[in-house]
């Protein structure tokens, strides 16, 4: 690092006084190292011979130390080692053979000492940044025999410092904030320095900061380096940031010193000082009156110098709305105040309006609570729109009767036309809600008339819609929902509830109850229903049956008598006449179905069938079904097993050409080879008729017996097995009847050979591949269709 001729010539003369310090003691203190009178500190034996005796005298000798420790410079270079101190002892007297000795830290290759004179020397260039101080030995030993003349002595060699390090900002540059507007002297931050050289040793780590650059705005105190607010009224409106650099120097910040520096860039952060602001002090906005509710109708808005949260306002209207027809909401992204409609506005009934809107801050002022505000004028003038016309009512009830007739007028329905003009509106049906055109309308006056007959019992709710249109403009539509309620009457006779069938058992007594009947009406009397049961005038003196009334639209029908008997009659009829209580008052005749039935002792019903008589007893036509049902499955489970047992023992005669099989026959014996004659009779071989003038097939199934043909012939016994084998093959060749079966025969006769070969692919080196199956059609029919196969595999792999 350069310095100035100053720094230069200080250091000079520093390292000067130093090295006398440290050279003086050293060359002036002596002894050293050797006896002494005076201190005892250790000890060492020695020999001497006084003179004229010849015996040897031990005597104690004795070690004063005047000095246990050395300086060296740090830094220091020049052409030659620089002397650091000087070894002596008493025992280095004229003529004594000594040496010195050095050991420990450094030692050799750091420090090196003279071994006549004790001279230590450093011989490289010492940092005491890296190392302060070294531990070193020190001895003095005989000079032939390296034996010690004294014990060890250790001291300490000290590097001295001298200010070769700057002071340094490790954690620089800096980063730190305070509020705008704070007071003289409030601190900001703190920055720390440090300085590698000693701090014990002069002034070389003593620091003292000041400030370059950042006046007047800020200060620095030059012991703790706490930066500080210097000017008052500092503005983040006006600047927001500034830089400050700081300057660290050593030496107490007296010349000479090193110094360092580091960059503090210091933020005004914003509080709430400045209010909100309109830019106008009056806002002028033309809404229409057709304008719907929560639609935006303008925009104000309070600008604000703060930033954040401070610069955040709300919007509110403080006059000129005792209606309630506005509202406005502060838009979150832009800050402004959206002003919307919160009721529909009509300008045939107010053409403007005059709002006061205030502007508030949502923090509050700093010191006294209290937050900025301003206000300002909106005025709003009401534009004329055509609008649609409009219901007197937005829904209409109306009620008619059913059957009621055609062009019967059910009501009406009135709009108008809110605009000044008062144009004329037309009236119409949206046939979307009436698709049968049930109902019509008069499109100069409203009124509803019926198209159809209308039935209560089908449907009594019409939901219609009306539309209003103005004559001169049609695109102005309103609409209306009509609810038409159908009246009921009397249209409908009352019948019975459900599709009643009584039984009667044959052994009931008499007045015993066969059926409860009830009935419905599809008509709504608003008294409620009441019927009136009655036998047909022709069954008034009815000997069957009777009916009485239970007194709740319902009447029970009874037996007269226990003589009911299926085999006279099985069915009885009993019509009924039901009336209701409507005016007219309606009626209808009913007929219960009855049937006689068997029944159990407690009554239960068992059989209504006059057949019932002929079936077993304890039988019903149900269980006889049933076990009919399970004869004919038995049936043909046993003629499918049949018909199964029958195709399986069919012969396995191919009739196709075209089917090939394998029938390979397995044995589990070896035979001996060609010297074995036990293994199997060659006599057999050797017969041509065999047992009965025939040997037995093994190719097809042994039920199938196989008949020696006509024109077979045996021959004599001793016959050539080589030729009896010829004769075999060419008829096993030429026989259509025999199946392609594959058959593997095993004979203990080794044969003269082939000319076809093996037809093994045990002992060939080739693979299929390899092979030229051509060969197999030549052998005659029977290997023809084996060659086909395969000729065939091989193109298949092929491909």
């Amino acid at each position: 690092m350069p310095r100035r001729s100053e720094e230069m010539l200080m250091d000079l003369w520093m390292s000067l006084l130093l090295v006398w310090i440290t050279y003086v003691p050293c060359v002036s203190m002596t002894p050293i190292i050797g006896p002494s009178k005076s201190t005892q500190t250790g000890g060492s034996a020695a020999v001497a011979s006084g003179p004229g005796e010849g015996q040897r005298l031990l005597s104690r000798a004795k070690r004063g130390w005047v000095w246990n420790q050395m300086f060296v410079l740090e830094e220091f270079s020049g052409p030659d080692p620089i002397l650091v101190g000087r070894l002596h002892t008493d025992l280095d007297v004229g003529g004594k053979n000594i040496k010195y000795v050095l050991a420990g830290e450094g030692a050799g290759t750091i420090f090196a000492i003279n071994e006549l004179t004790g001279d230590i020397h450093a011989m490289k260039r010492l940092d005491r940044e890296e190392k302060a101080e070294y531990t070193l030995t020190a001895q003095v030993v005989n000079a032939d025999t390296d034996e010690p003349l004294e014990p060890p002595s250790e001291f300490i060699i000290k590097v001295q410092d001298i200010n070769d390090n700057p002071p340094q900002f490790n954690e620089g540059p800096y980063r730190a904030s305070v509020p705008e507007m704070s007071g003289v002297g409030t601190p900001v931050t703190r920055v720390t320095a440090t300085d590698a050289d000693d701090p014990v040793y002069g002034n070389s780590a003593r620091l003292v900061y000041s400030i370059l650059e950042g006046q007047p705005y800020f200060s620095v105190d030059p012991n703790t380096a706490t930066i500080k607010i210097a000017l008052h009224g500092m503005d983040r409106e006006m600047r927001e940031e500034y830089l400050v650099v700081i300057q660290a120097k050593d030496m107490g910040g007296h010349m000479g010193g090193l110094s360092g520096t580091t960059t503090v860039t210091v933020t005004l952060t914003d509080v709430n000082d400045n209010p909100p602001k309109f830019s106008k002090s009056l806002y002028e906005f033309v809404i229409p009156e057709d304008l719907p509710i929560g639609k935006m109708g303008g925009k104000v808005k309070a600008n604000d110098r703060d930033i954040g949260d401070n610069a955040k306002s709300t919007y509110n209207i403080i006059e000129g709305d005792e209606q309630g027809m506005f509202e406005i909401v502060t838009d979150a992204q832009t800050q402004e105040g959206i002003l919307r409609l919160k009721r529909v506005i009509d300008y045939e009934s107010k053409r403007a309006y005059t709002l006061k809107v205030e502007a508030t801050n949502l923090r509050s002022e700093p010191g006294n609570g209290v937050p900025f505000k301003d206000t300002a004028t909106v005025k709003i003038v009401v534009e004329d729109s055509d609008e649609p016309p409009v219901f007197l009512k937005p829904v209409y009830l109306l009620e008619v009767n059913e059957n009621a007739p055609i062009n019967t007028v059910i009501g009406s329905v009135t709009a108008r036309d809110p605009d000044s003009s008062a144009s004329s509106v037309r009236y119409f049906i949206d046939r979307h809600t009436d698709l049968e055109r049930q109902f019509n309308i008069n499109v100069d006056d409203g009124k509803i008339t019926l198209a159809k007959p209308l039935d209560r019992e089908t449907d009594m709710w019409h939901n219609i819609t009306v539309t209003a249109t103005e004559v001169r403009n049609h695109s102005q539509i309103s609409r209306a929902i009509v609810a038409i309620r159908v009246m009921d009457i009397n249209d409908n006779a009352p019948e019975f509830a459900t599709e009643y069938e009584a039984f009667l058992c044959e052994n009931g007594k008499p007045g015993q109850v066969i059926q409860t009947v009830s009935a419905v009406d599809k008509d709504d009397p608003i008294q409620g229903h009441y019927f009136d049961y009655r036998l047909v005038p022709e069954m008034l003196n009815n000997p069957n049956f009777t009916i009485k009334n239970n007194q709740d639209n319902s009447i029970s029908v009874l037996a007269k008598h226990d003589t009911f008997r299926r085999q006279k009659q099985e069915m009885y009829f009993l019509p009924i006449i039901v009336t209701d209580n409507g005016n007219p008052p309606m009626s209808s005749t009913n007929t219960l179905t009855i049937r006689v039935c068997g029944c159990s002792k407690d009554g239960i019903v068992q059989s209504c069938n006059v057949e019932a008589y002929v079936l077993p007893i304890g039988l019903s036509m149900g269980a006889l079904i049933a076990i009919l049902a399970c004869i004919i499955l038995l049936l043909v489970i046993v003629v499918l097993f049949v018909t199964l047992r029958r195709h399986k023992n069919e012969p396995l005669i191919i009739k196709d050409d075209e089917d090939v099989r394998e029938n390979i026959i397995r044995y589990d014996d070896e035979g001996g080879g060609e010297e074995d004659t036990e293994a199997f009779d060659i006599a057999t071989l050797q017969n041509p008729d065999g047992i009965n003038g025939y040997l037995p097939r093994k190719d097809i199934k042994p039920d199938l017996q196989f008949m020696p043909r006509a024109g077979q012939h045996s021959g004599p016994n001793g016959v050539d097995v080589d030729e009896f084998i010829n004769v075999r093959l060419h008829e096993a060749d030429n026989d259509p009847t025999a199946p392609p079966y594959d058959s593997i025969q095993i004979y203990g006769y080794e044969g003269r050979g082939s000319m076809a070969g093996s037809l093994s692919s045990l002992e060939t080196a080739s693979s299929d591949s390899d092979q030229n199956y051509d060969y197999l059609r030549e052998w005659g029919p029977r290997f023809r269709r084996l060659g086909e196969l395969y000729s065939v595999g091989e193109s298949d792999r092929e491909t």
